[in-house]
């Protein structure tokens, strides 16, 4: 039997795509090198088009490798490539729901994460001293607090960019406390969002509280403290390598337990709102995308990639035969997420 070659991928323990991804790999139980961001290790292989983390490096169409970026679409190329223990829902409604869920945590549970690491001032202390030394563990004291104030000022700069600013901040954490309410009585129901068997929108739930609930002290002992199953989740969620999927581990699309409802319904509460303002700030042209979350305004410049994901959720949700797509709409109406396709 010819051993699988391991799965080369660039990544960083404070990118919560990278954790999202590795963890994603270990449960199933795909080889792979995880590699530094930067140095001799990367000679040779090729530069993605857009420097994010983390960068896969896999075969092209005529089997050179090609740098790849974006999480969900590799998730996908890898289930068509490597058979067994699926973290795609064999029902397509219920593969909808979550790949619904994993936007969410990839597009908006991001911002909380980012709001919280660089908006207060023990987080932003924390992280930077942290972030530079996971790039050089020996690098001299005036190195270190040379990059940790550069790191720290260019973050710092970029909140506006997820919005975060004074008005949405208190939005941004009374979402993600809700979220955690929500999460922590989803958790005394079943192991996981989508039953008894991680999917991918766990892997993305996942990625973020690596940095909210593990590593930036304000969210850290928040969720410490509202949410302890959340917290042991995230702990548990890094390797799953002895979870034994079975196919009736799925939820039922058409008995979806009220734990998971809730949940939806806090997506259909902030999610929609600030995506919709998105692609019509792209459509028209505005220099500002202007939105309401829960009655207070949102302004953040618009962001294409956004864009793109919202497009991409009504071309799944488009595709599903027809039995699907109903089921979806029954199980979203009245979160607020069926606003996304009316």
């Amino acid at each position: 039997m010819t051993a699988t070659a391991p799965i080369a991928l660039s990544g960083a323990p404070g990118s919560p795509y990278t954790r999202k991804m590795v963890a994603l790999l270990r449960y199933r139980r795909l080889p792979y090198r995880l590699l530094p961001t930067e140095g001799p290790a990367l000679d040779g292989l090729p530069a993605p088009k857009v420097r994010l983390l983390p960068t896969f490096y896999l075969p092209g169409p005529t089997g050179v490798l090609e740098a790849v970026v974006d999480s969900t679409p590799i998730i996908r190329r890898l289930e068509t490539e490597h058979a067994g223990r699926s973290v795609i829902p064999t029902d397509p409604a219920l593969a909808f729901i979550d790949e619904l869920i994993e936007d969410y945590a990839d597009e908006w549970l991001t911002k909380a994460m980012f709001h919280y690491r660089w908006a207060n001032a023990a987080d932003i202390r924390h992280a930077g001293r942290q972030l530079p030394l996971w790039r050089n563990l020996s690098q001299t004291d005036e190195s270190l607090a040379a990059l940790s104030r550069m790191i720290s000022q260019r973050q710092i700069d970029r909140l506006y960019v997820v919005g975060s600013n004074a008005v949405t901040g208190t939005v941004i954490e009374a979402s993600y406390r809700r979220f955690l309410d929500a999460f922590e009585a989803h958790l005394t129901a079943q192991p996981y969002i989508l039953g008894r068997r991680p999917a991918a929108c766990d892997f993305a739930v996942y990625g973020q509280l690596t940095q909210l609930a593990l590593f930036d002290p304000t969210p850290m002992a928040l969720t410490a403290e509202v949410a302890p199953r959340v917290y042991a989740w995230v702990n548990l969620m890094e390797d799953r390598t002895g979870v034994e999927p079975a196919d009736d581990d799925w939820v039922d699309i058409q008995a979806l337990p009220d734990t998971l409802l809730a949940l939806l319904r806090e997506i259909g509460r902030v999610y929609p709102p600030v995506m919709l303002a998105n692609a019509r700030a792209l459509i028209t042209g505005a220099a500002s995308v202007e939105a309401a979350v829960d009655g207070e305004p949102w302004t953040q410049p618009p962001f294409p990639y956004q864009g793109k994901c919202l497009q991409w959720l009504r071309t799944s949700r488009a595709a599903l035969p027809d039995p699907a797509r109903r089921s979806v709409d029954a199980a979203l109406a009245g979160t607020g997420c069926e606003s996304l396709f009316g």
